[in-house]
């Protein structure tokens, strides 16, 4: 049985037996139902956007632009979605976006998360800034395949410490963030002076590094160092105090281990990455190597000449620059550019299998699933993400049997029309 019948059947034999799932089985109810169980912060951090959330809706709204074209009479019964993106084999054209601070959402959310992406049988893009360390998340995925995402840090050695334990740990790609070299302007997280990593979530990958914590003491042994380490522990615990009345400062100090987080602060990412940085990546690694973050077909271009195994064309889900471009018209562009060879994954604005769909027509050769992960992680823990994969896997499935289509080689622009312009259909 196909998967997207498959998956129809538990619901609907559950349903006769009065059950109904935890997990929504569309987006917009995923959504809500997971701001009813998160807490402010992290509703703010994991749904928010930069600016006004201008690119937000724009990734949304180029997916309204254009229609799929379903065939009749095509005689398919089996679809086939299995392909292989940069060496890694697939199951589905779909792996689980990196996301940081998880922690926000459930305790233990890193391996949690990998716990439900494993059970679904889709690689999990283990996140720099996740609050377990590499090593302990990639046991959890047990023998299906998983990436490394790599924030670049200011410190060298550093980056080739994260590049050798990714390796070591079992990673079969490394994926550099470009988009993220400072913090875009987040409101969300600015009105509630919320920044998960200043409280210590989200950066379980620098403290157990032993470069990071190498740097932690040279800053710590420093007489300017330490008194400014000092004074940003006093603010920090000050600030926990009157949230935390109750709390003693023993386990104030318990709380905010302030070195590691001022080191962190002041490294974790650099400001001036440069092509020149990239060009280096190569002789550091043996993994493929795919950067993200890329939305200009000049930049693609220039990654693709400089050697990269991948692209991943992403505007971080709306997070860093409002009003940029939207995620789904680089894509297009940037296949228009660069031809059909190049391996390009889409990520941005992805909710529901019809928009895998749609992204994988339009040139995508695999999508990463983003927020909605976190909404099934909120719900109902490892389980609520084996869910979301496992819906949004049954709906591809379900929209190319409905459209004729056996195969992901059949996703072509073929399938697809642009939208009328100035009327909604009907």
């Amino acid at each position: 049985m196909s998967i997207g019948r498959a998956r129809q059947g538990v619901v609907y034999r559950q349903g006769a037996l009065g059950r109904r799932p935890a997990v929504p089985t569309d987006a917009a109810e995923l959504e809500r139902a997971a701001h009813r169980r998160m807490s402010r912060r992290a509703w703010a951090y994991v749904a928010g956007g930069a600016g006004e959330g201008a690119t937000m809706r724009h990734n949304r709204a180029a997916f309204e632009r254009w229609r799929i074209r379903p065939r009749m009479l095509h005689g398919v019964t089996e679809r086939d979605l299995r392909t292989e993106v940069c060496g890694t084999p697939l199951a589905a054209p779909l792996l689980l976006a990196p996301v940081g601070a998880g922690a926000l959402v459930r305790r233990d959310s890193d391996v949690l998360i990998a716990r439900g992406a494993a059970a679904a049988g889709v690689p999990y893009v283990l996140s720099n800034q996740g609050c377990s360390p590499m090593e302990r998340t990639a046991e959890a995925m047990g023998e299906t395949p998983f990436w490394y995402q790599l924030y670049w840090s200011t410190d060298e050695r550093l980056v080739d410490s994260m590049v050798g334990r990714a390796e070591a740990c079992g990673a079969r790609a490394l994926v550099v963030t470009l988009d993220t070299t400072m913090l875009g302007w987040r409101p969300q997280d600015l009105n509630l002076g919320s920044l998960p990593f200043a409280r210590g979530q989200g950066i379980a990958q620098y403290t157990s590094d032993p470069r990071f914590m190498e740097i932690v003491r040279e800053r710590a042994q420093a007489p300017a160092a330490k008194a400014q380490v000092t004074l940003g522990a006093l603010r920090t615990l000050l600030s926990i105090a009157r949230e935390h009345p109750g709390s003693t400062w023993a386990n104030l100090r318990a709380r905010e281990p302030r070195a590691a987080v001022e080191t962190f602060l002041d490294i974790y990412s650099n400001p001036g990455l440069s092509w020149e940085h990239l060009a280096t990546l190569r002789g550091r690694t043996r993994l493929p190597i795919l950067l993200k973050g890329i939305l200009d077909p000049a930049d693609a271009r220039r990654a693709l000449d400089a050697g990269v195994d991948g692209i991943i064309v992403s505007n971080h889900g709306g997070r860093q620059v409002d009003h940029a471009v939207a995620a789904l018209d680089a894509l297009v562009a940037i296949r228009c550019a660069v031809g059909a060879g190049p391996t390009l994954l889409f990520d941005s604005g992805i909710r529901t299998g019809a928009d895998v769909f749609l992204a994988l027509a339009l040139g995508a050769d695999a999508c990463l699933l983003g927020r909605p992960h976190l909404y099934g992680l909120a719900l109902a823990g490892a389980d609520g993400v084996r869910q979301v994969i496992e819906n949004v896997l049954a709906e591809l499935d379900l929209t190319m049997a409905l459209t004729g289509v056996a195969n992901l080689a059949g996703l072509t622009p073929d399938v697809l029309r642009p939208a009328p312009e100035g009327r909604i259909d009907a």
